[in-house]
């Protein structure tokens, strides 16, 4: 499987910080965010990485030239942005008609990717995508699920003052290669996915939650967070569960 890692955002809840670095190499624990998305990626036997790049992209370009896994990452420049679904579109041909993962390369995690592979491969038929959840701790902020039995998403409500829960969409997914063809069918080339794609897919999207860690570092404060909790955890393998608790 191949995976689209999104990281061309200006980052500019991170101010000052991203004045000058990318969100995407944001040092946590001594290490740019990147980095900890590579590792998981590829020691999950991901096949290739797409890294769309905007902001300041020499340095991701600089980057990925000096990791051990540069032949197997890939690189498109927008030069405009063009929306998390946009991106997809744009890329159509990368893909090469197969599933796909894709993911918000400003979240720090370490959810277990072949296990939300393999979820999605053994989904409920009529299911067209597979989402990471995570229980949140701040979810206003945050697109919330409701689940069915099954761990089907019957609802999503993207950002609400009194959201029903605090199981989130952890901006994470696997793709059917039909869902280009919604991102299509929008009729322009910058798209949104939580606002404009995902809502066509509510009854149609299995949820897979993580009990791992898993924390969006586009503030100071979570940044400061993400930076005092990961170092701190264990590195053993997150688990999976697809009911909320």
């Amino acid at each position: 499987m191949r995976a689209l890692l999104l990281a061309a955002g200006v980052g500019s809840r991170l101010l000052p910080i991203t004045a000058t670095i990318p969100k995407c190499m944001v040092m946590i624990d001594g290490r740019p965010l990147l980095d900890y998305w590579f590792e998981l990626l590829f020691q999950a036997d991901i096949e290739r990485v797409l890294i769309n790049t905007h902001w300041l992209p020499g340095q991701v370009s600089l980057y990925v030239k000096m990791s051990r896994w540069a032949s197997r990452i890939d690189l498109v420049h927008e030069g405009e942005l063009l929306g998390t679904g946009g991106t997809v579109l744009a890329n159509r041909q990368w893909f090469q008609n197969q599933p796909f993962m894709l993911a918000h390369a400003d979240n720090l995690t370490d959810f277990d990717v072949g296990a939300l592979i393999a979820a999605h491969h053994a989904r409920p038929p009529g299911n067209m995508m597979t989402m990471l959840g995570f229980r949140t701790d701040d979810p206003s902020s945050c697109g919330i699920l409701e689940l069915d039995d099954r761990g089907t998403v019957v609802a999503f409500h993207e950002k609400v003052d009194d959201p029903p829960g605090n199981l989130a969409n952890g901006a994470v997914y696997v793709f059917e290669p039909e869902i280009i063809d919604a991102v299509a069918t929008i009729g322009r080339p910058m798209v949104d996915l939580s606002t404009e794609i995902i809502p066509q897919f509510i009854n149609r999207i299995l949820c897979v939650k993580t009990d791992g860690y898993h924390r969006d570092i586009g503030t100071p404060e979570s940044l400061r967070r993400a930076c005092a909790e990961f170092g701190q955890r264990s590195r053993a393998p997150a688990t999976f569960g697809r009911r909320s608790i």
